[in-house]
């Protein structure tokens, strides 16, 4: 079992009690409770408040029992704080170990507490040793413990991606990274390094990473049965981004070793498909470049043909996200996928719109994106459906190229951004592109500072309805 998990299999001697009660709940328990515990609980003014916990002493004043104050209702839009007042705790609580009481009878509802747990235990220790060991919870009698595992594995992955500078996380240990993923996995890998990309046809990864020192690559995953329906899954890898010749200034540039979290998104959810081992055959595709700045950088109304033959105007260097996301999408078409599914640190204009906590996202279908943004809610997972408002084409046009990476304005830019990369989904396939943060700017409960997975268990629960297994 992953040391990130957090979980016990069996309590041991020391174990503490966990019981959940909301405002209303709490009256009623505390006229059960033992004497000196319900003075404590009255003499501190514990009201089991959302969040809120208390613990309660033994007569030898060990800790006996902690209540978990939880809301009287979910919140409808899915943003789960009953969910993260459980991922909270492993952080919160002194570290030993923990068990529910009562027991969950509902196994949805202990598998949701056991994984809100998991995912709020998350440490980052790479290069800085954890103050103290999370609290552990023994697993809850009814929890699936298999789907609590790979969502973890997952997340784990993805956020230790993502939390690792760029001089350690460039194309080349991107790459790496999910080779090995691939062989624990059983997926056929195949990676195009520097300049093939040219040959191979990728030009536009390779104009935006050919100045780096580290190259470019192209990162080609395949799984699954070819008799299966076709799902492509594409990932931004911009490992790190100085915006190219259109320069960032220092604080745009610093938090840019995250603009390859799409890359760690698509490859989370790969691990999710593969392990439920979804009746797909799936392709997973990574274009992993630095955008730097060097004698041979793209140069701003630079014009590359794309992989589709789609001549691009170079409107700005810092756009170049869509760039290298077009010809893998364009790769991706070539197999006729029924679905492409993409994954990007693309725009600030979504950052501005929406904020840090709920991604935008588009789709060409409204029944896929009906069901994404239904499994999104019910997964404590939102995200939030943004138009593909076709008027605003025109606003990138170019006069001497088929298009421009940008528009003509500072209207809209999640929008466009989103326009330019339809025109590399093939007519008939269903798509959805999700411009996510990839990053938790605060401390809250059960979400520590720094790299985030989002979107991607709304994702995975909505392909598991829409190809389940037989």
């Amino acid at each position: 079992m992953p040391a990130r998990l957090t979980l016990r299999p069996k309590p041991v001697a020391a174990t503490v009690k966990l019981t959940a009660l909301t405002k209303a709940a709490l009256p009623v328990w505390l006229k059960k409770a033992k004497a000196a515990q319900k003075r404590y609980a009255e003499s501190v003014g514990f009201k089991a408040a959302s969040g809120e916990i208390l613990a309660l002493p033994a007569s030898d004043g060990k800790i006996e029992r902690v209540l978990v104050g939880v809301p009287e209702r979910e919140t409808p839009d899915g943003s789960g704080h009953k969910f993260w007042n459980w991922g909270a705790l492993p952080l919160k609580l002194p570290a030993g170990s923990y068990r529910l009481d009562p027991e969950p009878t509902d196994a949805a509802e202990a598998t949701e507490i056991a994984l809100a747990w998991a995912l709020g235990s998350y440490i980052f220790d790479r290069y800085k040793k954890a103050p103290k060991a999370p609290a552990e919870l023994v697993w809850p009698a009814k929890a699936d413990r298999r789907r609590v595992q790979s969502i973890v594995a997952a997340d784990g992955l993805a956020r230790d991606l993502i939390n690792t500078p760029a001089e350690d996380m460039g194309p080349d240990a991107l790459a790496a990274a999910a080779v090995e993923t691939a062989n624990e996995l059983d997926l056929e890998a195949n990676v195009i390094v520097g300049d093939k990309l040219l040959k191979e046809g990728f030009p536009l990864v390779h104009a935006v990473g050919r100045a780096a020192e580290r190259a470019p690559r192209l990162i080609d995953l395949r799984w699954g049965d070819p008799k299966h329906p076709r799902v492509a899954v594409i990932g931004k890898g911009v490992c790190f981004d100085t915006g190219g010749l259109d320069i960032k200034p220092d604080t745009g540039m610093k938090m840019m070793k995250k603009d390859m979290g799409g890359a760690a998104h698509a490859l989370a959810l790969a691990r999710l498909i593969v392990e439920a081992k979804l009746p797909v055959r799936l392709r997973l595709l990574i274009p992993a470049v630095e955008n730097s700045v060097s004698g041979n950088s793209i140069r701003p109304l630079d014009i590359v043909k794309s992989r589709k033959g789609i001549t691009v105007e170079i409107g700005n260097t810092d756009a170049e996200g869509r760039l290298i996301l077009a010809d893998a999408m364009a790769a991706a078409g070539d197999d006729e996928p029924e679905l492409m599914i993409d994954f990007a640190t693309l725009t600030g204009a979504a950052r501005v719109a929406l904020g840090p906590d709920l991604p935008a996202f588009f789709s060409n279908d409204d029944d896929l994106a009906r069901e994404l943004l239904q499994a999104g809610i019910a997964s404590h997972d939102p995200f939030w459906l943004m138009p593909l408002w076709q008027g605003y084409r025109a606003r990138m046009e170019s006069k001497i190229a088929d298009t421009s990476n940008i528009s003509d304005g500072p209207f809209a830019g999640a929008v466009t951004a989103a326009l330019f990369m339809q025109n590399f989904v093939p007519a008939k396939c269903r798509w959805a592109h999700f411009d996510v943060f990839a990053w938790n700017p605060w401390n809250r409960a059960g979400r520590t500072e720094g790299a985030h997975l989002q979107t991607v268990r709304g994702v995975f629960a909505a392909l598991e309805k829409l190809y389940p297994k037989a």
